[in-house]
């Protein structure tokens, strides 16, 4: 793991602007790559190409980058790591090919001069985002991988293109001009991120996974990112082509490919670990790890005083049986909210998903005893374990069988119940019941159902935090939405998922968990979304991969990790990362939050209503409804903002 920078100009610069240049925009990703940084330089193409270093595989000077190909065409530098490095080596060594190193960059490198990079991307097994420069053709190419683990942005600012695997980087260029894009602003209050390709600065994207970019270095032209995967077409596919074999066969089959997956994780010449909650899906990975292992395998969990929002105790026994080294970090409130300072530099582009102050803690313990850490992350995506799935089946169902008058009357009654006293009343008589807000939870469905429209539409409105039409942001509404999966022979529940795995996936959860590691130098690995794995996984029938009805989900990874685990140790019911952020908001955040959000510093600063988000805030400081995943998105650009560009 690693972080890449580049800078390529039309305005000749002498060799040493261009060192100066490519040094600095370097020097922001020293927390991805500690270990070492080398830059190159090609002063009549003015192009200057950086790197950062974390050492996995080859810890020696073999893997230094920029790295150029044998042949001398081609100079690389490249973030991640290719899994089937060494099958590549042996394939390419049989077509007369040398390599100096036993690093994964030589094979790399080796292989895009051999094959091009549309050819050698479709051999690729990993998790990366590279540059390449072909100094023959003085052209640039840009590559992410397929479900887009590994972060890459970039932009042309004026007569220059500019690169790195985070903004901060590009930022470091006195080129670049940092004009914030409201329409992502819009966004990002609608769905917790500023999803690709738009970043939060104009003029400057996002290379979408499973894409590819080629830029003219004469002229900076650049066409659009080229699909060489697609997430859709895997998803087709396997409805072409379903599973026909036996429950019992589908898990053996699953086991077998995510075991491979893991295995493949596995190699590194640094200590390797794994981040286990105790849920379905790191639990089977730790426990596939468990049986490639001949060491107890190190786990690592957060746990919150909580109950409510604690699964520590869960993984603690799921760690117990299988034999791993386990560590835990129970946290109070106020190691949660010192985290929260450092956010704007961890996350670097406004980011609001509130699991991320778990996902930077967790990180932060593991890299005291590894340098790698596999993560669960994919399968609620892939095996459908997000309760929303269930509940969008029924509405598609539901909707489907009732006349429209009647439904959208439903609707509007549940939407016009007083939800806010049904709470304060329910929490006289059942404290633990008021707690859980039944009375909003009311409102908000009758809400959903009212302003449905189409499926789409539907499906998307679960996830929005601010619909459309009262979206704070002030001269924009959001960016158009990527299309709708509308294949006919998929059934909502499936779209859904497969919607999740081209948005929410990349743009949330990986975000998330790429900005949190590498904050620490930490290399995190996804067995799950080893591409493998999802073609197999698109391949199973809904009632074997997620169950049927209304159940929990992933029904066919429970039937695998069962294998391995007592189903009594991982029964029960979801709880994801969470974390206490409503009440944090009203105790030991509040001054923090009033001083964000106070009117005149938002009507001072022009992005937001100042009365829409005062009013929210007002009303959840009073308990009248909990705000807090509405305000989160605010604060989080209010706090980025501050931090960035000194604007308070």
């Amino acid at each position: 793991m690693c972080g890449i920078a580049g800078y390529l100009s039309l305005k000749p610069l002498p060799s040493e602007d261009l060192r100066s240049r490519i040094e600095a925009m370097s020097a922001t990703l020293r927390h991805r790559g500690p270990d070492s940084g080398d830059l190159w330089c090609e002063e009549r193409a003015n192009l200057a190409l950086g790197h950062r270093r974390l050492a996995i595989l080859d810890l020696s000077e073999g893997g230094r980058q920029p790295m150029h190909s044998a042949c001398g065409r081609y100079v690389l530098t490249y973030n991640g790591e290719i899994y089937n490095f060494a099958e590549l080596r042996a394939e390419l060594e049989a077509r007369g090919d040398n390599f100096k190193s036993d690093s994964d960059t030589e094979v790399l490198v080796a292989l895009l001069a051999r094959y091009g990079v549309k050819d050698a991307l479709q051999r690729i097994n990993g998790m990366f985002a590279f540059a390449l420069w072909d100094r023959q053709e003085r052209a640039l190419w840009l590559a992410r991988d397929r479900v887009g683990q590994k972060p890459l942005y970039y932009g042309r600012h004026g007569q220059s293109f500019l690169f790195g695997s985070e903004l901060k980087a590009l930022r470091a260029a006195p080129e670049f001009k940092a004009t914030i894009d409201r329409q992502s602003l819009a966004s990002l209050m609608r769905v917790r991120n500023v999803p690709a390709p738009h970043a939060i600065y104009e003029n400057t994207f996002k290379l979408p996974p499973g894409c590819f970019l080629k830029v003219d270095g004469r002229t900076l032209e650049a066409g659009d990112p080229q699909p060489y995967w697609s997430a859709i077409d895997v998803f087709e596919e396997g409805q072409r082509s379903p599973f026909q074999g036996s429950a019992s066969e589908a898990a053996d089959l699953l086991e077998a490919h995510i075991k491979d997956a893991v295995a493949a994780c596995m190699v590194s010449d640094v200590p390797v670990g794994a981040f286990l909650s105790g849920g379905i899906d790191s639990s089977t990975i730790v426990a596939l790890m468990q049986t490639i292992s001949t060491q107890p395998v190190r786990t690592f969990s957060i746990g919150f005083s909580q109950r409510s929002h604690n699964e520590a105790e869960y993984a603690k026994k799921v760690a117990e049986h299988l034999g791993c080294q386990h560590t835990e970090l129970y946290l109070d409130d106020a190691q949660a909210l010192d985290v929260i300072a450092d956010l704007p530099r961890i996350y670097d582009e406004p980011f609001a998903d509130s699991s991320q102050i778990p996902t930077v803690i967790v990180s932060e313990l593991a890299r005291r005893h590894v340098t790698v850490s596999l993560s669960g992350d994919g399968g609620d995506e892939l095996f459908g374990g997000y309760h929303r799935y269930a509940l969008f089946e029924t509405f598609a169902n539901t909707r489907r069988a009732t006349p429209s008058p009647l439904f959208n009357a439903t609707g509007r009654l549940l939407q016009s119940l007083p939800g806010a006293p049904i709470d304060i009343l329910l929490r006289r008589v059942s404290p633990k019941l008021g707690a859980r807000r039944p009375g909003e939870r009311i409102v908000k469905l009758g809400e959903w159902i009212a302003q449905s429209g189409t499926e789409a539409e539907a499906y998307r409105r679960l996830m929005d935090l601010w619909p459309d039409a009262l979206n704070p942001t002030l001269g924009a509404h959001p960016h158009p939405r990527a299309p709708w999966p509308e294949h006919a022979r998929m059934k909502p529940r499936r779209r859904a998922m497969l919607d999740d795995t081209l948005c929410y996936l990349p743009d949330d959860i990986l975000t998330k968990v790429d900005r949190a590691a590498m904050a620490h130098s930490l290399e995190t690995r996804i067995p799950l979304l080893d591409h493998r794995v999802i073609a197999f996984a698109a391949t199973l029938p809904l009632n074997l991969s997620s169950g049927s009805g209304g159940g929990p989900g992933k029904a066919l990874l429970r039937e695998v990790l069962s294998r391995h685990v007592p189903r009594e140790l991982f029964e029960r019911p979801k709880q994801g990362f969470a974390i206490p952020l409503h009440e944090w908001l009203r105790t030991g955040l509040r001054a923090w939050a009033d001083d964000l959000l106070s009117e005149d510093r938002l009507r001072r600063q022009g992005f937001f209503a100042p009365q829409t988000l005062a009013q929210r805030w007002r009303d959840h400081r009073a308990g009248l409804r909990d705000e807090s995943a509405r305000l989160w998105p605010a604060l989080m650009f209010q706090s980025w903002l501050a931090d960035t560009h000194s604007e308070r």
